[in-house]
């Protein structure tokens, strides 16, 4: 057997959405990347189909929300156990709403986006080996009947619940199984459901329904009274009957393309990171799909790694800003487990005291708003936060809404015209928003986009706020002296630059 050998910057084992966010992040930066991809074709299996209002935060960050959404349905609302709703409509986002698609078109659209910007993806490449050193990681894979050494600085693991990364890092994932014998099949319906999302769970199990947008159907459906192995046959008339009994009608299921039985797990990674390999999206956490968070968690990990490895590479972050990505999101992974592990017990209900907190809360969904509230913020991603100093603005950490900026122009050229704070974090840099004091982000041009407030009179007349380049506060102060500024700009950017 031949032995080739290649080099990159960043090396992403995994190209689903994911790693192909991540991938596309980093080479528009200008960084050399590498996805290996043990399928050696592209998926047609589509797993998730909700997009939460912060993920479409992200893609409008990097110009894609709006290509997106004309691939999927809008809805503002999302119904739980009968009449409780949770309304997205007041979100504080331009995207007030989840957006139902079938992740194969989220996929495409990163997909393009990676390569259109230089990213290398290799298919049909299993990894088989892993070591790492003081200067990178050396990553051995199979490419046919080839062996190729892949050299990397660093690499991250992006590739699902069953990581050969993290098996090789020895990292364990903790968790056990919450629901067995869920049922999935791909299906036509005779009679259309009235609402796009249809969702069921009562006494004899649960049941959903999703458009793929082309007549085709995902039904998932979980029978509580029959309980088989993952490598059990299935049949439509099996799947038939449970979504009737739990939704009411099974509108007809029948031409099934693709059928398959499997089990949900809750687990997480306790490590995020091991010298210079990371865990990102289902390598690092995996839930069950209740609430739709699956996918979304995996795209707000890379969008945050993203442009830390970014600085990494070109030098200007210290190494302490790679520690960031897990104090920032292991315990975002941790409030997702136990949100969509709440949620798919209150579905299930096997337990009497679980069924009456089910009960009550139909009973009296009307007067939930506040909890509902709440829920429509985590569910969405808006109510993220991450760490920050005790004695920090209170801005700090938190997401920055898409707010209306003019003078916007990368930091030491002319002042453009107005814009969007998200149509700004386009460049992947940071964004500095001031009414005054801009001139003091010159030095750091390459790594920063400078604004003032669209309205210099408003909530940030007095505030220097600069945002990081996935949409949160690095640091805010009211104001600051121009030494101050600087400052912070060199513990967020490094030292300045030459020029």
């Amino acid at each position: 057997m031949t032995e080739k050998q290649q080099s990159s910057d960043v090396l992403i084992v995994g190209a689903g959405p994911t790693g192909l966010l991540l991938a596309g992040d980093l080479a528009t930066a200008g960084v050399r990347v590498t996805v290996l991809e043990k399928r050696a074709g592209e998926s047609d299996l589509t797993r998730a189909f909700t997009v939460h209002a912060r993920t479409l935060e992200q893609f409008d960050a990097r110009g894609l929300a709006d290509e997106l959404i004309a691939t999927g349905s809008p809805l503002s609302s999302l119904r739980l156990f009968g009449r409780l709703r949770i309304e997205l409509g007041g979100l504080p986002t331009r995207f007030p709403f989840v957006l139902i698609t079938p992740q194969s078109h989220t996929e495409r659209l990163l997909q393009e986006r990676a390569l259109k910007a230089g990213a290398t993806i290799l298919r049909g490449t299993e990894v088989t080996g892993l070591r790492q050193d003081a200067e990178g990681v050396r990553v051995e894979a199979g490419e046919g009947a080839a062996a190729v050494v892949h050299r990397a600085r660093y690499v991250v693991g992006a590739d699902g619940v069953h990581s050969t990364v993290r098996d090789l890092l020895g990292i364990p994932f903790p968790g056990e199984s919450v629901v067995d014998s869920v049922l999935l099949a791909d299906v036509r319906l005779e009679r259309t459901p009235d609402e796009v999302l249809t969702v069921g769970a009562n006494e004899n199990g649960f049941a959903f329904l999703a458009p793929f947008g082309d007549g085709w159907y995902r039904v998932i459906a979980w029978d509580r009274s029959r309980r088989l192995s993952d490598s059990a046959p299935t049949s439509l008339s099996e799947i038939s009957d449970i979504t009737r009994r739990a939704l009411g009608e099974d509108y007809g299921l029948h031409d099934a393309r693709w059928m398959s039985r499997f089990h949900s797990d809750e687990r997480q990674a306790p490590n995020y990171r091991s010298g210079r390999v990371f865990l990102a999206g289902d390598a690092a956490h995996c839930h069950s799909p209740a609430g739709g968070q699956g996918m979304n968690t995996g795209l707000q990990d890379a969008a945050n790694l993203s442009w830390k490895l970014v600085a990494a590479v070109h030098g200007w972050a210290p190494d302490a800003l790679l520690d960031t990505y897990q104090t920032e999101r292991h315990p975002v992974g941790r409030a997702v487990l136990r949100a969509s592990g709440a949620l798919v017990r209150l579905a299930l209900a096997r337990s009497a005291p679980t069924r009456a907190l089910r009960s009550a809360l139909t009973a009296f969904a009307d007067s939930l708003g506040p909890v509902a509230a709440q829920g429509a913020r985590t569910v969405s991603g808006l109510g993220i936060r991450y760490p920050a100093a005790k004695d920090a603005h209170p801005l700090a950490g938190r997401r920055i809404p898409d707010l209306r900026l003019t003078g916007l122009h990368p930091a030491g050229e002319q002042p453009g015209g107005p814009g969007r704070l998200y149509e700004a974090l386009r460049a992947g840099r940071f964004v500095l928003v001031s009414n005054d004091e801009l001139s003091a982000a010159d030095p750091w041009a390459d790594r920063v986009v400078t604004a003032a407030p669209a309205d210099p009179h408003g909530k940030l007349r007095d505030t220097v706020l600069l945002v990081r380049p996935d949409g949160y506060a690095a640091w805010a102060a009211v104001d600051p002296s121009r030494g101050e500024l600087r400052a912070a700009l060199a513990q967020w950017l490094g030292s300045p630059s030459d020029g």
